[in-house]
């Protein structure tokens, strides 16, 4: 064994001696001390994971269409949102079930249902929290909060420090008639429109027409509005309908925002990821 093979191994072992730093030259080692201190911490703790109670939407009903859009930039922030990993809709057990349980009925009446948003990690409110607070960001303003200052993001209750959604059991959805045409992808940068201009004009969405696009921060977004009439009003009462024939409740601000009750945690706020990993082998 050579001499610079015994002084190799023994930076390997972590004995980095002052002679053996000599012997390599001051370039040599600093690479070798680079390596060594990029290698990952055998301490760092591992990412949570969701309790059994959770599970993957579609491996209770993969009939459901999913369109999650904190994965993408298509949202109020216009960037993808911390702890979505994947497109993939998480839900406890209980809210699932009740979901497939109205899709079945749906699926009956020409119809079935989408979700945009389902467990939300709080890191993903932190999120939201952060980019309120930047007032000078207002990126996605035109589309999705035109009319509403951004300083009164938090007085006005469109964003909050805790979310119903960590804890499992609330959804964002809306109903897709069939059959279904897909959404056409959305291009970062394109023009905006504001989410409550007439459906024609508005960014596409294969849903019927509720009045408002999905996450719209606007009063007409509440699910009771006098203003909606017609068959916005009747779109509207199906899917609310739908939904508390299998226990969800209504977020009267929000004619999207359903929770199923009772709810199986309803005060403990998750942050694992959202990530198949994380009900892996539910």
């Amino acid at each position: 064994m050579t001499a610079l093979t015994r002084r190799i191994r023994t930076i390997r072992r972590g004995r980095l001696t002052g002679r053996a730093v000599r012997a390599l030259g001051a370039c040599a080692a600093a690479g070798l001390l680079a390596v060594t201190a990029a290698a990952p911490s055998a301490s760092a703790a591992p990412e949570p994971k969701a309790p059994r109670e959770f599970v993957a939407l579609d491996r209770v009903d993969p009939t459901i269409l999913q369109e999650m859009r904190y994965t993408t930039e298509h949202n109020f922030v216009g960037e993808p949102i911390d702890g979505y990993r994947q497109p993939v809709c998480i839900l406890t057990r209980p809210a699932a079930e009740a979901l497939h349980r109205a899709q079945t009925r749906l699926l009956a009446r020409g119809y079935t249902l989408k979700v945009y948003d389902c467990y939300r990690p709080q890191r993903a409110v932190d999120h939201f929290v952060r980019w309120a607070q930047d007032l000078a960001d207002e990126r996605m303003k035109q589309e999705f909060y035109p009319l509403v200052d951004k300083s009164r993001l938090f007085a006005d209750g469109y964003i909050a420090e805790k979310s119903g959604h960590s804890r499992g059991s609330t959804v964002d959805l809306t109903v897709v008639p069939l059959p279904v045409v897909p959404t056409r992808p959305y291009v970062p940068g394109e023009p905006q429109v504001p989410c409550f201009a007439p459906r024609e004009e508005r960014f596409p969405d294969n849903s019927l027409d509720m009045g408002t696009g999905f996450d719209c921060f606007d009063t007409l977004s509440h699910t009771d509005d006098p203003r909606i009439t017609g068959v916005q009003r009747v779109n509207r009462d199906l899917l609310r309908g739908a939904l508390a024939e299998q226990g969800f409740v209504n977020l009267p601000e929000e004619w999207w925002h359903f929770t199923f009750k009772p709810e199986p945690f309803p005060a403990t706020f998750f942050d694992f990821p959202v990530a198949r990993r994380s009900v892996a082998g539910h």
